[in-house]
């Protein structure tokens, strides 16, 4: 799955239903390949996700990642570059990310409030942003997935 895919999510710590439902339904739509499901996710299987995913979750291939984040570093060796979304200070703006960064782009995404663990950081190649106005700080997970996964798949 993994060497087959160009575009992946690599999830950790989502644990709501409906968000990891509507994960999987953005993923389908805009073009992600696979999930990678880490430590803390909920089960994509559970009716709520299957509901809110339209389906979709039988439709985008997925698998459990472990042991976490060691097996990043595979994620890694098959020619992905691994991204950080993160509202941190000093993160790359996604329109600004390079070309080099795009080809093969593995997402990683955490859970609402905690966001990624300090380990999956230190793991990532690279730590991006989806610039916010008027003083928002974040998204919700949902949707910053689905704007990510469209400036990613952007020709």
């Amino acid at each position: 799955m993994v060497a087959r895919s160009q575009h992946l999510a690599v999830l950790e710590g989502i644990n709501d239903h409906e968000n990891l439902g509507a994960l999987f339904r953005n993923a389908a739509a805009l073009g992600v390949d696979a999930v990678l499901l880490g430590p803390g996710c909920a089960d994509p299987l559970y009716r709520r996700s299957v509901r809110v995913s339209m389906g979709e979750v039988f439709a985008v291939p997925y698998a459990r990642l472990a042991p976490w984040p060691g097996a990043l570093d595979e994620v890694r060796a098959a020619g992905y570059t691994l991204l950080a979304l993160t509202p941190a200070h000093g993160a790359v703006p996604l329109q600004r990310l390079p070309a080099a960064a795009r080809r093969r782009p593995a997402l990683l995404l955490g859970a609402e409030g905690p966001g990624l663990s300090r380990a999956a950081l230190a793991a990532s190649d690279l730590r991006v942003a989806i610039p916010m106005r008027n003083g928002v700080d974040s998204l919700n997970v949902a949707a910053a997935a689905a704007v990510a996964f469209w400036e990613l798949n952007r020709d």
